[in-house]
């Protein structure tokens, strides 16, 4: 860890002292350290103001090691340079694939390989050469790209840069005979490159690699090539993927950069308490980890916003500065990992899919190799999530992403909800200045759909066998809600606990929060399960009654008689009452 605290004699600009320190993350501070501490304090006291130059968050970027609250992650490091450095070097080295969805850390972790190869004496006997090939993204021709890497190794290097026009010459760069060192080359954002140009070059990578293993038992200086080691960096596991061939590199390790663990997270926001001298909440930490899923971006877009913009209530950082920083993460901020996602979700063939995981009746499985979730898994939309049965399913990545994909939909698809009621309708039975009817507040937006239906869903996204969406009701109840109740000074807020199809709505107002747990009505046993679940979670929420909202085709008076009865559940003692809303 490095921290600069900067002097100034008031008046002038010249620094009084510099002090620097250089710490990992989680070590405590040396005597040394605090001496200088305790320097500083007494030096603040009579000579006036000072500045002090701290690390920050940051989410702009691979972090900074030198200016930024990172994760160390040297578990990862090491098993990327071991696998690109080979395990018995003496006989070459690896092929890697390093992948993960945008703002990662994966470029990041290839960066620590790359710094550790050219710094640590061990590595002196290779060269190294990294690049981003991303400029090149919209370069059709294989050759052009060829000749472009190959002039970047070169230069480099300090070598004469060959003419290459075809990838068939490409392998001419690596050649013993060109190069004095074997060689690691670090191709970044190399699935951004046109298909052609992929299957190409990699082509001629696993020519190399062949070869090298043929000539294990020959001394580095007798190999007819020098390319010691390759890693190609991206968002997807099996670089050229979407080739109707197929990919020819097939002799690589795949290296995933998972998210960050818990500890991770823990860690980091314990290194800026050491190093502000703030105190951070622990349950502020445990929410950025639980809305992020431990995302590096989206973790220290938040840590950014919390130790900057929304440092501002008092000497520590509580809940009341995550609940403001979040909310405007949430409803008013842009954010570049954030607007990709969103633009990858909204689209066809992908937003059918999206729409699909907001449904409650049933988990969709997780199939890597069904193409659409592919594409949004490694894009960062979605994660795969293992249950008790060995399956996989799908979620959204983290709640965060659930919830501004919410926003999206509910903004462009429910957006126009028309008047919600009469200009001189009597509303006194549904809200008061203080109470607020949740079961009448429902049957109203029961009997809104059924009057506005047919301009409200004419254009709503259909499923196959032309039916709505069930997420778009949702949308919908959403938007009537927020309609309703903001301007009486009442908030309505999505919650998204269970990251695949569970969803609830919180209402606050007059200074209490009610509950509704949307679901779709089933069948009796989907019934049962839904109350005993509406009632365990009105309990985690220290709530003692909860509204479940059912949404059904139609239902006839029987039935309604039958099923909306109110609930009390023996082991919790909450409070359920069910309510049916015809979709039709």
């Amino acid at each position: 860890m490095r921290g600069m605290c900067i002097l100034h004699e008031p008046g002038l600009l010249r620094p009084l002292c510099i002090w620097r320190t250089a710490v990992e993350p989680d070590v405590v501070l040396t005597t040394s350290r605090r001496r200088a501490t305790a320097r500083l304090d007494g030096i603040r006291k009579h000579r006036g103001a000072f500045q002090t130059v701290m690390r920050r968050f940051s989410s702009y970027g691979p972090v900074d090691t030198e200016a930024h609250f990172y994760a160390p992650r040297a578990e990862l490091v090491d098993s990327v340079l071991s696998a690109v450095v080979g395990e018995n070097p003496q006989q070459g080295g690896g092929c890697v694939t390093v992948w993960a969805p945008r703002q990662s850390g994966k470029s990041w972790i290839v960066g620590q390989v790359v710094r550790r190869l050219r710094r640590e004496t061990a590595y002196d006997g290779l060269d190294v050469v990294a690049t981003s090939v991303e400029h090149l993204r919209t370069e059709p021709d294989a050759g052009v790209v060829a000749g472009a890497i190959a002039a970047e190794v070169a230069g480099v290097l300090g070598l004469d840069s060959p003419p290459i026009r075809s990838p068939r010459e490409f392998e001419t760069v690596f050649r013993g005979e060109r190069l004095s060192k074997p060689l690691i080359l670090v191709l970044d954002e190399f699935d951004a490159l046109a298909e052609e140009a992929i299957g190409a070059i990699v082509g001629v990578f696993r020519k190399i690699h062949g070869h090298r293993r043929l000539q294990a038992d020959r001394p580095t200086d007798g190999k007819d090539f020098l390319l010691h080691g390759v890693a190609l960096v991206g968002v997807r596991s099996t670089l050229g993927i979407d080739s109707p061939t197929g990919s020819p590199f097939n002799v690589q390790r795949s290296v995933h950069v998972p998210n960050l663990t818990r500890d991770e997270v823990r860690g980091m926001f314990a290194w800026y308490e050491r190093e502000s001298g703030q105190t951070v909440e622990p349950a502020v930490v445990e929410h950025v980890y639980s809305e992020t899923a431990g995302q590096p971006g989206l973790t220290s877009w938040l840590g950014e916003l919390l130790s900057e913009t929304h440092n501002r209530r008092g000497p520590d950082i509580t809940m009341a500065d995550f609940e403001a920083a979040y909310a405007y993460a949430v409803d008013a901020l842009p954010n570049a990992n954030v607007q990709n996602l969103i633009s990858k979700a909204g689209r066809a063939p992908y937003r059918d899919v999206v729409l699909d995981l907001f449904q409650t009746r049933e988990k969709r499985p997780f199939r890597f190799d069904a193409p659409h979730v592919n594409f949004l898994y490694l894009n960062g939309v979605i994660d795969r999530e293992p249950a008790e049965d060995n399956r996989q399913y799908v979620r959204f990545s983290c709640p965060f992403v659930q919830k501004r994909l919410f926003n999206y939909f509910s903004s462009t698809l429910a957006g126009e909800t028309g008047a919600l009621f009469g200009p001189f309708e009597d509303l006194s039975d549904t809200i008061t200045e203080a109470a607020l009817d949740v079961e009448r507040l429902v049957r109203r937006f029961q009997r809104y759909l059924r009057e506005n239906r047919d301009w409200l869903l004419r254009d709503a996204p259909r499923r196959r066998d032309l039916r709505v969406f069930e997420a778009v009701h949702h949308f919908v109840l959403y938007s009537f809600l927020d309609r309703f109740l903001r301007p009486r000074g009442g908030r309505v807020l999505p919650e998204f606990p269970t990251g695949n199809g569970k969803i609830d709505l919180l209402i606050r107002y007059a200074g209490k929060t009610c509950g509704l747990e949307l679901k779709s009505f089933t069948d009796a046993f989907g019934y049962r399960r839904a109350v005993e679940q509406a009632a365990r979670y009105a309990r985690q929420l220290g709530l003692q009654e909860l509204t479940l909202v059912l949404f059904i085709d139609a239902v006839d008076d029987a039935n309604r008689d039958r099923y909306e009865t109110i609930h009390v559940d023996p082991e919790t003692g909450v409070t359920v009452t069910p309510i049916f809303v015809e979709t039709g």
